[in-house]
């Protein structure tokens, strides 16, 4: 019943506080006091008790008095850290001013008048020299005081006893980091109270951050977030003990631990809150990159140095390089695990954060990237961003998940052992809705960005031309592709050489454009092996020779996309004999559930923009032969056309004069295209908008890029290899494809195909725009994640919408 009334106590200073006429006397301290009272014991009952609509009431009607509640609520942390925060009741009121300070921030931050009110300096009883210290800077390092604090988040490491006790400002934290790891031997006990005492104060910095919401897009250097840029300066005495802790909370983090089953229903893991707390703030402070800030005029202090990134790149020891990847890949992979009992271990729910960390890393620190790629663990990366890919291609919720996944691919595809790696036969661990095949991590990688094209949502459409340049990047390294995979490969370029579709955009070429490159990296450089592709293109060598043959004048192209509306390719599929098995214990990719929230995405740059050309041959005299200017498929995607091309037979440069060759929605030509698999074949519906500036195509336009189709390298293998393997056929009477493949593996191309072209590799490139998309994917993520307690939600966040589905 007391606690009841402690409630109803606490309920009536609320509501005094937006009643009262006259401000409250900030010395009212019996007043006070209620809002940090003891029995108000969870973060639960202050998000209940304090309603939104009476926060925005006292911010407009009584600011005052919200001013005085913040400050109070900030003093009283101080107070706590002067005091060593020692006694329980100290302690639970640290945690009911946490509680309260997590609910109002994000209503001070809606409102663009009270945003400075936290860098505004407060009167205070000290000395002169408190006078100038922002509220939120001591906040700030009260919050990470009292995170390495002995007996309420850290174990203490000294005999207890009140004049043993430490001075909690002046103890060293480096001794006090929460787990053992990178830069840290000793792994302290753990106890579910510190894990959430842990939580709840990362829970405030996460709310502290989240300023960045509720302003539209905006440079970091230019505008950087004052919260993060003060925790990870040199002014946070504990940036190294901080960043290290919680670095090592989540790499070490095993979720399984003995692997009971079903041991997660009967006892309740304090430290998965405390892990999913961590690496957000972790992923948060790493993307606040002010490297290469300017003060803004008026300012003359420049932006500290963020030294979480600094710690980041400068990690190097192979050991804690394998601490960090077995962390990720253990997470990563978890909730992954089939198990014969169902739901009988835990499956953790923050692959997508992890995902952003992974990235973040691997920016970061390129020792990192490479030592991912020296071995075949990066294959334990692979897998499971392949199976969330193909899992989430049906759901518009998972539009963000889709990118960073592809996003990641493209980064590691860069790298040439990426390619190597990918020839490594691939065991099916995970149930996928795929085809079952026998091959390799290649064949997967192809088999599932297949799927994803023909069976994946629309707005995944700006995707395509990412999937197909990681495909590019690999193609010179694949040893042997499967029959599958051959046949999917084959089927992608069916559909994206017909003619409607081939017309129907100024830019659906270039997807014509990246499949033939890939044909042509594995006949020039891995031949040998790869009997089933070239199998593959002699059975549909018709596709090339339409391809050769594209009418270009005006009746032809106006009568294809008349055939618009009856465009599904009715025999893509039907000479297929691969069987197409779904594997055991797989479900179908689902659309969203309908109520399901999102958040808005802003669109990612073109590809051009994303990536720039290197030579694999590293002799290779670059500008002697050939431009390697910013652009794909040797095609100029994202700058203005040059006034000519003067390229080498086959690689093309430049589009001519007046094409538009963006793809974004705010184009002229507001294309859209949609590939949808219906049973074994392929639809692929295109629409233009019937708008005054509709994008025409023209028969200069399909002569200015069909002469410049690199099919020289298969027009030479089928005008070898098809008389040889019609002849054998007659002569034996075969009508058995093993004996033909058979035939194919023996045969050889030496000296009869041109010279094999330089292998160009698109490699990622940082840039403005795909900056702006990871931050504002992170928080969305963040956002709609943080939902016990839900901090932000129905707040008037800027940075994206959340949409209901």
């Amino acid at each position: 019943m007391g606690n009841v009334d402690t409630k109803l106590n606490f309920r009536k200073a609320v509501v005094q506080l937006t009643s009262k006429s006259e401000p409250i006397d900030a010395n009212d301290d019996t007043f006070w006091e209620q809002f940090w009272s003891e029995n108000v014991t969870n973060v639960q009952d202050i998000f209940t008790l304090v309603p939104a609509t009476e926060i925005r009431t006292l911010r407009e009607d009584a600011p005052s008095n919200l001013a005085t509640l913040c400050y109070k609520a900030v003093e009283k942390l101080v107070k706590a850290v002067d005091s060593s925060c020692r006694t329980q009741h100290e302690q639970q009121t640290v945690l009911n001013c946490t509680r309260l300070l997590t609910r109002i921030l994000p209503y001070i931050f809606e409102d663009p008048e009270w945003r400075g009110f936290f860098w505004s300096s407060l009167p205070s009883q000290g000395d002169d020299e408190d006078e100038s210290i922002p509220l939120a800077q001591s906040l700030l390092n009260a919050v990470c005081d009292l995170l390495f604090c002995p007996d309420f988040t850290v174990v203490s490491s000294r005999k207890s006893g009140p004049d043993k006790a430490e001075e909690l400002s002046a103890i060293d934290s480096c001794e006090y980091i929460w787990e053992a790891g990178v830069g840290f031997a000793h792994s302290p006990p753990r106890s579910p109270v510190l894990d959430s005492n842990r939580t709840e104060l990362l829970k405030l910095l996460m709310t502290c951050f989240s300023e960045t919401m509720y302003q539209p897009p905006t440079d970091i250097a230019q505008n950087p977030n004052k919260w993060i840029a003060h925790l990870t300066s040199s002014e946070n005495r504990h940036a190294l003990p901080m960043f290290t802790s919680l670095l090592n909370t989540v790499c070490a983090y095993d979720p399984v631990g003995l692997g009971v089953p079903y041991n997660h229903l009967i006892f309740n893991d304090s430290l998965e809150p405390l892990v999913e707390a961590a690496l957000q703030i972790l992923i948060v402070t790493l993307d606040h990159d002010t490297s290469s800030s300017t003060p803004s005029e008026g300012e003359d202090s420049v932006v500290p140095d963020n030294l979480f990134i600094n710690y980041l790149s400068r990690i190097h020891r192979d050991e804690d390089f394998e601490f960090i990847l077995t962390g990720v890949t253990r997470l990563l992979n978890n909730p992954l695990v089939q198990t014969y009992l169902p739901n009988s271990t835990k499956k953790v729910h923050f692959h997508q954060e992890l995902l952003v960390f992974f990235w973040k890393m691997c920016d970061y620190n390129k020792k990192f990237l490479y030592f991912v790629l020296k071995s075949s663990d990066v294959l334990e990366v692979l897998v499971p961003i392949l199976y969330h890919l193909n899992d989430s291609r049906a759901d518009q919720s998972r539009v963000g998940l889709m990118h960073i996944g592809v996003f990641i691919l493209l980064l590691l595809s860069g790298e040439r052992n990426f390619g190597v790696r990918l020839n490594k036969p691939y065991t099916a661990t995970i149930p996928m809705d795929i085809p079952v095949f026998t091959g390799t991590h290649a064949d997967l990688l192809i088999i599932v960005f297949h799927k994803i094209i023909t069976t994946g949502h629309q707005r995944l459409q700006p995707l395509f031309d990412c999937l197909l340049t990681i495909l590019v990047n690999v193609s010179p390294y694949l040893k042997t592709l499967s029959m599958v995979a051959s046949t999917k490969l084959l089927h992608l370029l069916e559909a994206f050489s017909t003619p409607w579709f081939l017309f129907s955009s100024s830019t659906n070429h270039h997807l014509v454009f990246f499949l033939l490159e890939i044909f042509n990296n594995i006949i020039q450089y891995q031949f040998d092996g790869n009997s089933n592709l070239v199998y593959t293109i002699i059975r549909k060598r018709q596709v090339f020779h339409s391809l050769a043959n594209l009418p270009s004048d005006y009746g032809t192209i106006a009568k294809s996309l008349n055939k618009r509306s009856k465009s599904r390719l009715s025999n893509s599929t039907s000479h297929e004999n691969v069987a197409e098995i779904a594997m055991e214990g797989s479900h179908p990719a689902l659309p969203a559930e309908p109520g399901t929230l999102k958040a808005t995405l802003p669109d990612t740059p073109m590809i051009g923009q994303m990536t720039e050309k290197e030579s694999a041959h590293p002799g290779y005299q670059q500008n002697e032969q050939l431009p390697l200017t910013n652009g794909i498929a040797t095609i100029n995607l994202n700058a203005p056309p040059p006034s000519q091309g003067n390229g080498d037979e086959g690689t093309p440069k430049a589009e001519p004069e007046g094409t538009k060759l963006s793809r974004s929605p705010s184009d002229a030509s507001n294309f859209s295209r949609q590939s949808v698999a219906t049973r074994n074949s392929l639809r692929v519906s295109a629409s233009v908008d019937k708008t005054s500036n509709q994008w025409t195509p023209t028969g200069e336009w399909v002569h200015s890029w069909k002469s410049k189709l690199p099919l020289q390298t298969i027009m030479r293998l089928l005008q070898v290899l098809v008389p040889q393997v019609e002849k054998i056929c007659i002569d034996k009477g075969l009508t058995d494809e093993s004996e033909i493949l058979k035939f194919l593996q023996h045969g050889t191309l030496v000296g009869l195909l041109p010279v094999p072209h330089p292998i160009l590799i698109r490699k990622y490139q940082a840039n403005s725009g795909t900056t702006t998309w990871f931050r504002t994917y992170m928080w969305g993520v963040i956002y709609l994640r943080n939902v016990d307690p839900p901090i932000w939600y129905d707040t008037d966040v800027k940075l994206f919408e959340i949409q209901r589905i």
